[in-house]
């Protein structure tokens, strides 16, 4: 049952504990935790402990380094409560180093604590350091504190008691990091029967066994020596040796030791239900062990116990997907670097397989759908792949399969995940993208191969759900070149390297100038121009296209403003990109910057691709009015080149419609550019929005469009972009 006094609760105002008589012996504890509220929290939970007839004596450090000041002065602390992450993250577990090694301290308890539940320590530090235990500070309860606080104490006293005047001592401890270090319970257990043999003064002959359910026979021979070797990994039923057998099952039964006169069954209680015991004979008669000394090593071996099945725990926290239960990114990043010297011989291929439109998948039916769609496909893979091909989950829905590539290919993969996966009772068809690079096309670690794998991978979905593609040394070059343009980019968007040019827009009617283009433009400290169709991809795909639209913004409505007080209050036409236009925080962008610069709203034309407005109806039709409502204008760009649909047109609040440069370079083909052009004027009109042609470049195109009665064109006809200054003379000089 729960009880909430038995929580460890952090409160503000804590009494401070009666530390009781000077005179009186006392066992001291150091909290070492950079937080004031954990060290009253402590003294509180555990003020009127007293074990063995002691009470305790608290001490405080704040840091690593005042812990280990303190312990070069004070070096009979029986425990230490150490928070793992301090001055940083890993602050704790140098302690522990420093404490072992530097200040010699083997008998001091250490207890890690850590409020960070998902951070695990190094595991080489658990293993190689005599660590008491290893708790999150919710997981350590009042009851909880108490009984490992005990334990730690009472092992403590044993080792203490027990130094001085016991030489097999040292044999135990200097054991203690050599049981740490083993991987695995079978080394474990084997370092056991040859640790309590050399305690012994006997050769190892023994075994042993772990027990694994209720009954004392059912339980399994974890490691074995001498003339018993055999039975390793063997049931204890199956021990054919009677004396052995049965002393075990004793042992393990009644949960206490048993003596024979020339052998030995040894009780370990551990946690989890992982008790176990140990078996040793001799040639000769068993020597009388000192009780004390015995306990110590049993205390000793259950501590190294609890470690070896914590290393473990974490082992499998750090290398294996709990969902799936197949090994993760990081598991299959060392087992490619364990193979890649072989693999890059051996014509071995690594295949990134990504679940198409997955996120869609989980808004339309769930989280739980998901999860059972990657059991389903991890397990089929692992079932269906050979043993030696290695499949992990390597991303939220992403699956990385490693072997030869007679198996590991897009057909072989796809003939494997042909077949409908049940989820939630039902026969589902999934389809998936596949990004392959081979080990031998590049010189590259485990790490590098998944990157390289990751861009084969989205190279794929570029082409659309369900197809594949390798990953080439032309492929890496450009994907480099993007991030370096990446790069650039952001430091040319702090640096202002980045510039704004203006292109007019003229009234066909009248020939009057009514408006303007703002176009951006990235000019490299080489003095190169950056083309936009390089530039504006990239800023999409980082998400920087946000920050950039934003200043494009600003500095436009800067101009615009000039503009006017020189006279010549123009129409303004800034582009908006679709990664922009569906940030929830753009219509607040749009209305500051129009706040900021003090300018007719009305004198605003947000241009917004066709592509933009067919994308999420509801969502486009609603921030669009909201544009309206702010008094701005709206142009659909690139109008024709998408999937147009007069019935979404005619319900779009938008006030222009402009030619794609495309069709008005077809202008002279009778059969494709002018009817597309004279469709678009003809709709615009019905509609009652402008007309407006980009990218005219000669009078033949231009009295084309005026034939078709456009409303207003722009392009290199009447002038190409031009920074600010440059303009203001263009149009000082159109007036004379």
């Amino acid at each position: 049952m729960h009880n909430d006094d038995d929580q460890l609760a952090f409160l503000d105002d804590m009494p401070s504990p009666d530390s009781g008589s000077a005179a009186e012996a006392c066992w001291y504890l150091l909290i070492v935790d950079d937080d004031e509220d954990v060290h009253h929290a402590t003294e509180f939970a555990l003020g009127d402990l007293r074990v063995l007839g002691r009470p305790l004596e608290f001490l405080h450090a704040f840091s690593a380094e005042e812990a280990i000041a303190l312990l070069e002065r004070q070096r009979d602390v029986a425990v230490i409560l150490l928070d793992v992450v301090m001055e940083h993250e890993d602050a704790g577990l140098k302690a522990v180093e420093r404490i072992r090694n530097e200040l010699g301290l083997d008998a001091v308890r250490i207890i890690l604590r850590t409020g960070q539940p998902g951070y695990a320590p190094e595991l080489d530090a658990i293993a190689n350091y005599d660590i008491n235990d290893y708790k999150t500070k919710t997981e350590l309860t009042r009851g909880k504190l108490f009984t490992t606080v005990t334990a730690a104490i009472r092992s403590f006293e044993q080792i203490q008691r027990l130094e001085a005047s016991r030489s097999g001592l040292e044999l135990i401890i200097d054991g203690s990091s050599h049981f740490n270090a083993e991987q695995g319970l079978p080394s474990f257990a084997a370092a056991v029967i040859v640790q309590l043999s050399d305690l012994l003064g006997i050769p190892p002959e023994g075994m042993v066994c772990v027990r694994t359910g209720g009954d004392a026979t059912d339980g399994i021979v974890l490691a074995a020596a001498g003339r018993y070797g055999e039975m390793t990994n063997q049931p204890l039923a199956a021990v054919t040796e009677q004396t052995a057998r049965q002393m075990l099952e004793c042992c393990l039964q009644e949960r206490r030791n048993q003596c024979g006169e020339r052998s030995l069954a040894l009780y370990f209680a551990g946690r989890h239900g992982s008790n176990f015991a140990v078996f040793i004979e001799s040639t000769a008669a068993i020597r009388q062990i000192d009780r004390h000394l015995l306990n110590v090593f049993r205390t000793n071996i259950a501590i190294c116990g609890e470690n070896i099945g914590l290393v473990e725990r974490l082992r499998k926290a750090a290398y294996v997907d709990t969902l799936t239960c197949l090994p993760n990114r990081a598991a299959q990043i060392e087992a490619i670097d364990e193979l890649v010297d072989g693999a890059r011989s051996g014509n071995y291929v690594l295949a990134l397989i990504d679940i198409d439109q997955f996120s869609e998948t989980i808004d339309a039916f769930g989280y739980r759908f998901g999860d059972q769609q990657l059991q389903a496909v991890g397990g089929r893979l692992h079932a269906m792949l050979p043993d030696d091909v290695h499949v992990a989950r390597v991303g939220s829905d992403v699956f990385g399969a490693f072997g030869r590539s007679e198996v590991v290919n897009p057909v072989s993969l796809r003939n494997i995940l042909l077949e409908p996966f049940d989820s939630e009772g039902g026969l589902h068809i999934i389809s998936f993208s596949i990004g392959l690079v081979c080990a031998d096309a590049v010189d590259a670690d485990g790490a590098d191969l998944l990157r390289n794998a990751a861009i084969a991978l989205k190279r794929a979905k570029v082409a659309g759900p369900g197809n594949d593609a390798y990953y080439t040394a032309e492929v890496g070059v450009l994907t480099r070149q993007r991030i370096h343009m990446l790069h650039d980019l952001r430091s040319a968007l702090d640096n202002r390297d980045l510039f704004v040019v203006y292109q007019p827009q003229i009234d066909l009617a009248s020939g009057a100038v009514v408006g303007i283009e703002a176009l951006l433009r990235w000019r490299t400290a080489a003095g190169e121009f950056v083309p936009l169709d390089q530039l504006i991809p990239v800023a999409e795909q980082s998400g920087l296209i946000v920050a950039v639209g934003s200043w494009v913004l600003r500095t436009a409505l800067v101009a615009q403003g000039e503009l006017a007080a020189h006279g010549y209050p123009l129409r303004i036409a800034v582009n908006v990109s679709p990664v922009q236009f569906r940030q929830p925080g753009f219509l607040d962008v749009v209305r500051d910057a129009i706040a900021e610069s003090a300018i007719d709203p009305g004198l605003l034309e947000l241009e917004i691709t066709e592509s933009v407005a067919l994308s999420g109806w509801v969502q486009t039709v609603e921030r669009m009015h909201a544009i309206k409502a702010l008094g701005a204008l709206i142009a659909i760009d690139d109008f024709g080149t998408g999937f147009s649909s007069l019935s979404y047109l005619a319900r779009l609040p938008a006030d222009c419609l402009k030619i794609d440069r495309s069709f008005v370079h077809a202008l002279d083909d009778q059969h494709s550019g002018t009817p597309i052009a004279a469709m678009v004027i003809q709709l615009g009109k019905q509609l009652g929005m402008r007309v407006l042609a980009e990218g005219v470049e000669d009078c033949e195109q231009l009295q084309t469009l005026v034939d078709l009665g456009c409303h207003e064109a722009q392009g290199m006809v009447y002038a190409p972009p031009m920074a600010q200054q440059d303009l203001l003379v263009w149009l000082g000089n159109r007036e004379r």
